[in-house]
């Protein structure tokens, strides 16, 4: 009988074992795919693709890479020549992140073409682009520099000059030659007219041939705080052109709007400038791969608000970041940011504990929504080990009965089966049962004690 009684107790244990290992096991997995595919941990490191290093979007560079140092994200810098070159790597995913400037993603393109605005495009209509825009941090004018010409009426007098229009494939210069075609400076295929010699020089590097004399003009389009604009506009001697059809300008070519430098802004001393000019100016972009971690998203969205916020010549406090006006689609995360501000666990906590606080809670949800169905389940599960174990005691107590019954025992017998009905009832006394439970209980008691009783007398074949 011993022998029975442990079979019993094994394929009583095993399916109990199974389930207590199959339960943990589902929910170790449901941990580990909510981790993986819905949390993963952000990289340590990304690329950000910027700019010639003494132009704007270096420098802007710099104090990201700062800023992302200071919460443990290495900011690699990668210098190129200009917006094309940037927009060029980030659509072949050699960048995570760069600056591009307006007018050369697809919904600029798009509204340069005359295609319907993009805003009121469905889903499945919208640029089919890897690339998405956090925000635009910054009015890029454009500068028209030169020593005597007078440019206010136009960029005609340019026939016949010498002008620095950019490095060849920089955005700069795809904006300079569409405003010299537009002033007839060059044909529509950007083929310089009527003597017209175009210089493939920007930054630095063309202020020094304006400076020397050695070009007539430049068309530079850079960021006001840009350590060129600033050489330019402290350099004396140099004019600087107000385009009186700079409205006009905007409306045909829809990436560009007009900004106004302030007379005297640079210098009041030397009213400087000694009136109000009007310039075309267009956005930069933060660009973003598509699948950049959320959490660095909002991180670069964090560096971007505390490098640009500040006013400049041409921005008022706090107008940049802004998610008006891009070239790309807006990533989600910017759509959340600039309506409801920081993520709440970044706001009150370090980046790197804010991110394992996320992910520490993402991985609790799948958890909790297998335990909750199993939560509600554990009344009718105890209820129903509590019913199978009365029924397993009944079928112990029918096997004695049938012993008794088919033959005569032995001594040992008779001692093993004392043995199994005091176990009985041990197990019963000791178990805590449902108050609904209490007749069942006190049944099965009698019935130890029936039992009990017919073991006493002799069997059938005793004399």
């Amino acid at each position: 009988m011993s022998a029975s009684r442990s079979l019993t107790r094994s394929f009583r244990d095993g399916p109990r074992a199974l389930l207590w290992l199959a339960l943990v096991l589902s929910l170790g997995l449901a941990a580990y795919f909510a981790v993986k595919h819905f949390s993963p941990a952000p990289p340590k490191s990304i690329v950000m693709v910027t700019g010639s290093p003494d132009g704007a979007y270096h420098q802007f560079g710099l104090k990201y890479q700062a800023l992302l140092k200071l919460n443990g994200i290495t900011l690699t810098l990668q210098p190129s020549s200009g917006s094309v070159e940037n927009l060029a790597q980030l659509n072949a995913g050699q960048a995570d992140v760069g600056f591009v400037q307006g007018g050369l993603g697809p919904m600029a393109t798009a509204a340069h073409s005359q295609l319907p605005d993009f805003e009121a495009l469905e889903d499945d209509e919208q640029p089919n682009t890897p690339l998405r825009s956090l925000a635009t941090v910054a009015h890029e004018p454009v500068w028209i520099f030169s020593r005597t010409l007078r440019l206010s009426d136009g960029l005609g007098p340019l026939k016949g000059q010498r002008v620095a229009v950019g490095v060849a494939g920089s955005g700069n210069q795809k904006v300079a030659l569409e405003l010299l075609s537009s002033y007839g400076v060059t044909d529509s295929h950007h083929h310089p007219l009527e003597g017209t010699t175009l210089v493939s020089e920007g930054g630095m590097a063309a202020v020094e041939l304006l400076l020397a004399d050695q070009i007539d003009a430049l068309i530079l389009v850079a960021s006001v705080q840009s350590p060129v604009v600033q050489k330019l506009l402290a350099s004396d001697g140099l004019r600087l052109a107000s385009l009186h059809q700079a409205e006009g300008l905007a409306r045909r070519l829809p990436y560009f709007e007009t900004v106004v430098l302030k007379r005297g802004s640079v210098s009041p001393l030397l009213d400087r400038p000694n009136k109000d000019i009007t310039l075309l100016a267009t956005t930069t972009n933060l660009v973003i791969q598509e699948d950049l971690h959320p959490a660095l998203a909002y991180l670069l969205l964090e560096a971007a608000r505390q490098t640009h916020r500040a006013p400049s010549l041409l921005a008022r406090p706090g107008e940049f970041p802004n998610p008006q006006g891009t070239d790309f689609p807006l990533a989600e995360e910017s759509a959340r940011y600039f309506k409801n501000g920081r993520p709440f666990l970044q706001t009150y906590l370090p980046f790197w504990m804010a991110n394992l606080v996320q992910r520490l809670v993402l991985m609790a949800l799948p958890v909790l929504a297998l335990l909750l169905p199993l939560i509600r389940l554990l009344p009718w599960l105890r209820s129903w080990r509590q019913s199978r174990r009365i029924y397993r005691h009944y079928g112990e107590l029918k096997f004695l009965e049938q012993d008794l019954l088919s033959h005569q025992l032995s001594p040992e017998e008779r001692a093993q089966a004392r043995e199994s009905l005091d176990r009985i009832e041990r197990d019963v006394l000791g178990t805590r049962f449902p108050i609904d439970f209490t007749d069942r209980v006190y049944t099965l008691r009698q019935h130890v004690e029936l039992v009990r009783r017919n073991l006493a007398r002799p069997g059938p074949t005793e004399p």
